[in-house]
């Protein structure tokens, strides 16, 4: 602005320049006849008296016209003045609703309605409000105004996320079902459906949707295990009265969920209860060739069924690559039980005792163990001080 400043002063300067060195050539007349009047004047004033009145004309067509238009621009400065007040609105509504102050950002959002184009923005701001207020009837009215059509995706997003946070998974749902008939698939969308899947417990959908969104990078790692785990789990729960499908299941499952301990574990345990030995006794010994672990070794010997003794020669296989596992010893000493390998279960179920250490779960069990071999044998002595010593081991606080 200060050089724009500078230019025009210097135009101006030379302009008067210009004007007073041609001011002295002063050789033209000008005459104005109108009888009975004679006017003479120079050409220099004529010129002069000609821009003047120019000026002048100008000015006061200028004048006229912002006079005539005066109404017409109070009522623009209005406008512009009620949608400067609307947007200020929204954008303290924004503020007070990521602040945590939601009956002020309702109240805000409320005053944006002053400009109709707002009317998306604010709607939506303002259900957020009500729902952080737990007022569901106000969230479902504020987001029922929004009518635009180019509002509706988020519309049916903000409806759904809501609702999945409040506990309401159908509506939710329903949402999320009338926007992707629209053609709309996000990840967001599917994040979700996960939630509202998981609350009304259809584990088959959340399965599917946990595989999904994991291709697309979309849920943690660890989350995405954990949900796996979870979905089926209440999967295999839900065939429990049914080996056939159970096993059905549990084949579809990918070899990363066939291979966990706790769900190798609750098969077993399953198909355990519905006579079916075999199948279990493959679905641990499989997951054990993957993942060794305690639990899966304790429910082996339940898998045995008639004739332990396969699954005896199994066990002594692994115990030479594993000579101290103590959960080893414990299962082959509860399969010699079993077989009535009296010699044997005693001598596994002492060296397991000896090597359990501080593992207090084990040292109970391999006790108590100790006590029914004992029994057997019609000493009950010694099982009274096995029975002894599993209570004792016990730490109740």
């Amino acid at each position: 602005m200060a050089i724009r400043g500078l230019f025009w002063l210097a135009f101006l300067f030379a302009l008067a320049a210009v004007i007073a060195t041609l001011g002295h050539f002063d050789a033209g007349q000008v005459l104005l006849v109108y009888p009975p009047y004679r006017i003479d004047i120079s050409l220099n004033l004529f010129v002069v008296s000609i821009v003047a009145l120019f000026v002048v004309l100008y000015a006061l067509t200028r004048i006229a016209r912002n006079v005539w238009q005066m109404p017409r621009r109070v009522a623009a400065y209005r406008v512009r003045a009620r949608e400067a007040k609307a947007h200020a609105a929204l954008r303290e509504a924004i503020g007070n609703l990521y602040s945590g102050r939601f009956s002020r950002a309702e109240k805000a959002a409320r005053e944006a309605l002053a400009n109709p184009a707002n009317k998306g923005a604010a709607g939506l701001v303002a259900a957020a409000a009500a729902h952080r207020m737990r007022e569901s009837m106000r969230r479902d009215e504020w987001l029922a105004a929004i009518d635009a059509p180019e509002w509706q995706d988020a519309r049916l997003m903000a409806s759904a996320d809501m609702r999945a946070d409040g506990r309401d998974p159908e509506g939710a749902l329903a949402a999320l079902t009338e926007m992707q008939s629209q053609g709309a698939r996000r990840i967001h969308a599917q994040q979700i459906a996960l939630r509202a899947q998981q609350q009304i417990k259809n584990w088959g959908e959340v399965l599917k949707l946990v595989k999904t969104l994991e291709k697309r990078e979309a849920i943690h790692p660890a989350v995405a295990v954990r949900l796996r785990q979870q979905a089926a789990e209440n999967l295999l729960r839900d065939r429990r009265h049914d080996a056939e499908a159970l096993l059905a299941l549990w084949h579809s499952l990918a070899a990363s969920e066939r291979h966990s301990p706790r769900l190798a574990d609750l098969a077993a345990e399953l198909l355990i209860g519905l006579n079916r030995h075999d199948e279990a006794r493959k679905i641990v010994e499989d997951a054990l060739q993957h993942n060794w672990d305690a639990r899966l070794l304790r429910r082996y010997p339940d898998t045995a069924g008639d004739d332990a003794l396969p699954l005896i020669q199994k066990a002594e296989a692994w115990g030479k690559s594993r000579p101290d596992d103590a959960d080893l010893l414990f299962a082959l000493g509860r399969l010699c039980l079993k077989q009535q390998l009296w010699g044997k279960a005693q001598s596994f179920l002492e060296s397991a005792l000896t090597l359990a250490d501080d593992n207090e779960a084990l040292t109970i069990r391999t006790h108590r163990a100790l006590a029914r071999l004992f029994e057997q044998l019609g000493d009950t002595s010694r099982a009274s001080e096995h029975y002894r010593a599993s209570a004792l081991a016990m730490n109740v606080v």
